[in-house]
């Protein structure tokens, strides 16, 4: 007999070996080209996040451009922007194409460039020359031309909004030609340019007579023109009333403090809107906006908004799916999580974390599986006790305030296999950058501990799910290890998969892959 102590059975001698090194200097594996794209894409916000600068970011993704097909650069464009939400993202792809190859920027400029804020942004990164160019060239002239020429006035309204670039300073760069008198007087009006005021279109015309006088019907202009003007508690609730669904949740505060909130009725008008589900479907509303909004509004606030927030909560994450069987959910709390979600930027940081989107993704996956378990970590699984049935909000606050520590995202599968727990879904919430339990050589402690988890559970699958964009990862993609980037609802869709599809389950690449150009 061969000699047992030589050629035992090594369970887990077949993992892959660590291949670099992560952001935070512990063992890795490097995503490829494809792969680190759409996480880039998804969680990019080309702002600083804990472990890179916006710049490193930057050159990254340029690079990552650079080594894949334009086809999966078009579709990551309209993955990002679709189905991320994302918005500076998806325009630097664009821009990126309009140099590379601008018949295909051509093809998707339309469903990536859907309002003026995208407008403003995809010229802003064409004209800053880092895509290789510093002028907007003919094509995308002529693209951005059309736009301005296809939008309604409450598109050209909207789109106005907003600085560097301006929509004036669009407008004076393509030259739009104008379609009719009203056109002609609105573009003008917008540059600062001499127009027939009897030209412009009726609310325009409205907007310059109350800046005159302040008096009679508050115009039906974007929010931020009015902001400025002397406005009373009665022009302040019919704005309240007529404002779309991001700026009544965005302004809930301010609205209180001019006294919108003094009659029920307009309590209740508002409140309705905040819960009514087309309002929040097409809102495209990330979750954590609304666990943004829940957390800021002050303590006076009225009960009936406060109970609308939560319900607008539960709408904005119903397509959480319900998962068969032994379910886990593994939620990073380290110190590298404290960054915000979107990155720093001067000026525009969210106050939102990283623990605070992990905290509500395990919530959101709690509420749809009240069997479900949950361990935060960070060097170490930290104790917490959740209620199933109390609110998302509630259950996600408690688990970022256990934010605090380093990062070993081999804990919570070393507790698993310490019990011999049985896993039917795994999924990890985190930055990925672990480094407490890193080693020199072989596998990350990760996939290490999910290998035994296999050998105990040949039907377990693990979902990574992560929040922020390195071009690294603690676990190798396989049949049965499904990677996925982002803060949107989109992360939900993915684990619908996962339940419907089971091991069959396509890649995160591959929903990419199979978008329509």
């Amino acid at each position: 007999m061969a000699n047992q102590q030589l050629f035992a059975s090594r369970r887990g001698a077949f993992v892959p070996a660590a291949n670099t090194t992560n952001e935070a200097g512990g063992a890795a594996y490097q995503r490829d080209a494809v792969a680190a794209l759409a996480v880039y894409a998804a969680t990019g916000c080309l702002n600083g996040v804990f472990y890179a600068d916006a710049q490193t970011q930057l050159a990254q993704v340029l690079r990552l451009c650079e080594a894949v097909p334009t086809e999966f650069v078009a579709r990551t464009a309209l993955y990002a922007r679709q189905n991320a939400y994302m918005k500076d993202m998806p325009a630097l792809l664009l821009a990126h194409l309009a140099q590379r190859d601008g018949a295909l920027c051509e093809k998707i400029f339309d469903r990536v460039v859907d309002n003026g804020r995208m407008l403003r942004n995809f010229v802003q990164i064409v004209r800053s020359g880092v895509t290789g160019r510093k002028s907007l060239g003919t094509r995308p002239k002529r693209l951005v031309r059309q736009w301005l020429e296809r939008a309604s006035v409450d598109q050209i309204l909207a789109a106005a909004v907003g600085q560097s670039p301006s929509l004036a300073d669009v407008i004076r760069m393509v030259h739009p030609r104008p379609q009719d008198a009203e056109r002609e007087a609105l573009y003008a009006w917008l540059i600062d340019r001499p127009y027939k005021a009897e030209a412009l279109p009726a609310k325009v015309q409205a907007y310059e007579t109350f800046k005159q006088n302040h008096e009679g019907d508050v115009p039906d202009v974007p929010f931020l023109f009015l902001t400025n003007l002397p406005l009373t508690d009665a022009h302040w609730t019919a704005i309240a009333r007529r404002a779309s669904w991001q700026t009544a949740r965005m302004n809930l505060n301010t609205f209180q403090r001019h006294g919108v909130f003094a009659k029920p009725d307009d309590v209740g008008h508002l409140a309705a809107k905040l819960r009514d589900p087309a309002h929040v479907a097409r809102a495209r509303a990330f979750p954590y906006q609304l666990f943004a909004a829940w957390n800021a509004i002050t303590g006076d606030m009225p009960q009936p908004l406060r109970d609308a927030l939560q319900d607008a909560m539960e709408l904005a994450t119903q397509n959480v799916p319900v998962l068969a069987g032994n379910v886990v959910v593994a939620v990073d709390v380290s110190g590298s999580m404290s960054s915000p979600v979107t990155g720093n930027r001067p000026g525009s940081t969210t106050k939102m974390r990283c623990v605070d989107v992990a905290a509500l993704i395990a919530a959101c996956v709690k509420r749809k599986n009240p069997s479900a378990r949950v361990i935060p970590f960070n060097t170490q699984v930290v104790s917490v006790t959740l209620n199933p049935r109390d609110s998302i909000t509630t259950q996600a606050t408690t688990l970022a305030n256990a934010l605090g520590g380093g990062t070993t995202v081999s804990a919570p599968l070393a507790r698993l296999n310490a019990e011999k727990a049985m896993v039917d879904t795994l999924i990890i919430v985190s930055d990925n950058q672990s480094w407490a339990d890193t080693c020199k050589v072989a596998a990350t402690a990760t996939m290490k501990e999910w290998s035994t988890i296999k050998h105990r559970c040949p039907g377990a699958k693990l979902v990574c799910i992560d929040l922020q964009p390195y071009m690294t990862s603690q676990t190798v993609e396989s049949a049965d290890v499904l990677h996925v980037g982002g803060f949107s609802d989109a992360v939900f869709d993915v684990l619908g998969t996962v339940a419907s599809n089971g091991l069959d389950m396509a890649s995160w690449k591959q929903r990419i892959e199979r978008i329509s150009l």
